[in-house]
């Protein structure tokens, strides 16, 4: 490990450090525009500038320059000073003064570092360079005047997201990044770039002239879209929520989130329940909370009472959902809205056990009927990283583009027992052998992708290579809650009352009994519905979530619902009242200490320890594998339907349209 001075302070770094993060161990702030530390490095911008000893009398770009022992580095000196004064100077040669009218204003590093470090003069009087706008889809909006050529979205593009569609065109000052012959970038993960892009140049589209950044107010809370459990942060203004950004969270989802996690956010404000209703001569009108209340409380159930739980719902209104339905004397719960029957007596046979983050150390990945890259894209990544670091990677099912080079096994089933023989090699010689089991695999293949456990040895010294993706922000917790019937939903779709958390996946035809529906936007499950009760949406509740790995996160309010709405455990606490079975707490932290009294591995945030046993089940499949369950990335849920920037996306990304562009 190379030991040296920065500014006389003595460092030890491991080996192949920068010296860079030498000085950023030594507490020294360093400028930057073109280093970032998930990206290769480019050395472009030179704003990195440092003065080393030994070495040529110059300063150095100490992002590219490998830290050596001996060394001596300077940040201070005049030298120093007045490299990163000239490096500005020509950043700025061509960048224009948009700053009162651009989106970067007041998050940007330009704006930040050239106070800091640059002149406060020009010397340049010739005419600045203007560059054509570029089309980059419906999610990036671009002003490529502002760009300085740092090259953090060609990368990114590249290495993280895997789709090569950024790249730069023409040299020296007539350098230029566009996309591909200017078509919308396909990838589910091009919103990052405009976190990435350390000037104006590439700004979020949706969010354009809409707020800025000292106006709002900043909330933390958990994605929803996926299964993953993104760590977000939601910035509000009044009651809308206006952005949504990812937070580093390295064991989740970096630093990164999917296009679906921060443009949803505008279908929160449309779409949307804000009073509840009753259907009337076989329409909904507008009720009052009694009436309401009233009509589920005169159905004659007898007990035959069912919850359906929906893909976004919280830990919360589920458990409050469970205690009402024990006090009417029944305990029919489901969370799988699709029809999904697979095993649960053993929660580890459900889980993502080898965790998103131990995915990059695996050698040797068996995907069995997943679409990583709608289901998971972050756990795509992942797997990027694993294959840099050699690892092989095969696949059962239809084939398709994942990003990365996949040998294809075929889509029928039956191949799980008779495995060819370089999957069988590849596994005998991997020392983090994992096997990534989707939605459509666990239909009819649950038993078998389980015996692969033991035939390619899947478990070993503080390793678990078994991983079943969920694709439901629920689903996990709902799990833990005991939303899962031996016959999945079909043992509850002859309940004589049955309401629906936020279920709209649900084939509300083979429920023939009385439908409540307590959700937050207007539906396939309200449209079905008897009787409709405005619920909240992520956003307006603070709530537990379990993502696929079993970890445990909260969330935090960042608005309230809009007119009537009420959280949806205070609904199933005021209507408890009404159907004689009063629900024993009354604030949301005393149901949260009745959760953890029942449930205790949801009291503690982080990853539960789910004990590993393998379910007595057949270990034979067949069949063959027709699609994935999601169809449509960019519409999975009742929020993105309700999104018009979900929608063009779906409509230009998935379905081909195009849209033509007003000039401006």
């Amino acid at each position: 490990m190379p030991k040296l001075k920065v500014d006389g302070i003595e460092v030890e770094v491991p080996a192949g450090a920068t010296v860079l993060q030498a000085c950023e161990a030594a507490g020294k702030e360093i400028p930057r525009f073109c280093y970032h530390e998930r990206l290769s490095i480019a050395g472009n911008c030179r704003m990195c500038l440092v003065e080393v000893k030994p070495g040529p009398p110059k300063p150095q770009a100490s992002c590219a320059l490998p830290a050596a022992d001996n060394q001596e580095v300077f940040t201070t000196t005049p030298m120093v000073k007045h490299a990163r004064e000239g490096i500005m100077e020509f950043l700025l040669i061509n960048h224009p003064l948009d700053c009162p009218i651009c989106d970067q204003g007041g998050e940007c590093d330009l704006q930040d570092q050239s106070v800091a470090y640059g002149r406060g003069a020009s010397r340049f009087a010739e005419n600045k360079r203007a560059v054509t706008e570029k089309y980059m889809g419906p999610i990036v909006k671009t002003i490529m005047t502002r760009c300085i050529q740092c090259t953090r979205c060609v990368r990114f593009a590249e290495e993280v997201a895997g789709v090569e569609e950024i790249g730069a065109i023409y040299r020296g000052e007539n350098m230029q990044i566009t996309s591909y012959l200017e078509e919308a970038v396909t990838s589910e993960l091009s919103g990052n770039v405009v976190d990435l892009c350390p000037v104006g140049a590439l700004t979020s589209k949706p969010y354009a002239y809409e707020a800025r950044p000292w106006e709002l107010r900043k909330t933390l809370t958990i994605d929803v879209m996926d299964a993953v459990g993104t760590n977000i942060r939601l910035d509000s203004r009044g009651r809308q929520v206006l952005r949504c950004v990812p937070r580093i969270n390295e064991d989740v989802n970096e630093e990164w989130a999917s296009d679906k996690t921060r443009h949803a956010i505008d279908g929160l404000v449309r779409r949307r329940l804000d009073r509840p209703f009753v259907r009337r001569d076989g329409k909904l009108v507008a009720a009052t909370w009694d009436e309401a209340f009233a009509a589920i409380a005169a159905v004659d159930h007898g007990g035959s009472v069912a919850a359906v739980a929906g893909d976004l719902v919280d830990c919360e209104t589920m458990y409050a959902a469970k205690v009402l339905l024990r006090g009417l004397g029944s305990s029919r719960l489901e969370g799988r809205q699709t029809g999904m029957d697979y095993d649960t007596s053993s929660l580890a046979a459900v889980n993502f056990n080898t965790t998103i983050a131990g995915t990059e150390q695996a050698d040797a990945i068996l995907l069995v009927g997943t679409n990583l890259r709608w289901e998971a894209p972050l756990v795509n990544t992942r797997i990027r990283k694993a294959i840099k670091k050699g690892a092989k990677v095969f696949a059962v099912g239809p084939e398709m583009e994942l990003t990365y080079k996949v040998e294809w096994l075929g889509a029928d089933l039956s191949v799980l027992g008779a495995l060819p023989e370089a999957v069988t090699k590849a596994f005998a010689d991997a020392k983090r052998p994992m096997v990534i089991v989707g939605g459509e695999a666990l239909k009819g293949g649950h038993g078998a992708t389980l015996k692969l456990v033991e035939t390619l040895d899947l478990i070993k010294d503080q390793w678990n290579g078994y991983n079943v993706l969920h694709m439901a922000a629920a689903r996990m917790g709902g799990l833990m809650l005991g939303y899962a019937q031996a016959g999945g939903i079909a043992d509850v779709q002859d309940a004589k009352l049955a309401f629906f958390l936020g279920a709209d996946e649900v084939d509300f035809s083979r429920f023939a009994g009385f439908k409540v529906f307590i959700g937050h936007h207007g539906d396939k499950g309200a449209a079905a519905a008897d009787v409709v009760l405005p619920g909240a949406s992520f956003a307006e509740k603070s709530g537990t979530w379990v993502n696929l790995e079993g970890r445990v996160q909260r969330g935090e309010r960042a608005v309230f619902a809009p007119g009537d709405a009420r959280e949806d455990w205070t609904i199933l606490r005021a209507l408890s009242d009404v159907m004689g079975a009063t629900l024993p707490f009354d604030s949301f932290a005393g149901l949260r200490e009745a959760m953890y009294g029942e449930v205790p591995a949801l009291r503690e945030q982080g990853l539960v320890a789910f004990d590993w046993t393998v379910p007595a089940i057949d270990g034979t499949a067949s069949g063959t594998l027709d699609g994935y369950p999601i169809k449509d990335f960019y519409l999975t849920n009742a929020i993105c339907r309700a999104s018009p920037t979900m929608q063009r996306c779906s409509a230009e990304l998935v379905h081909g349209e195009s849209f033509a562009e007003a000039a401006e």
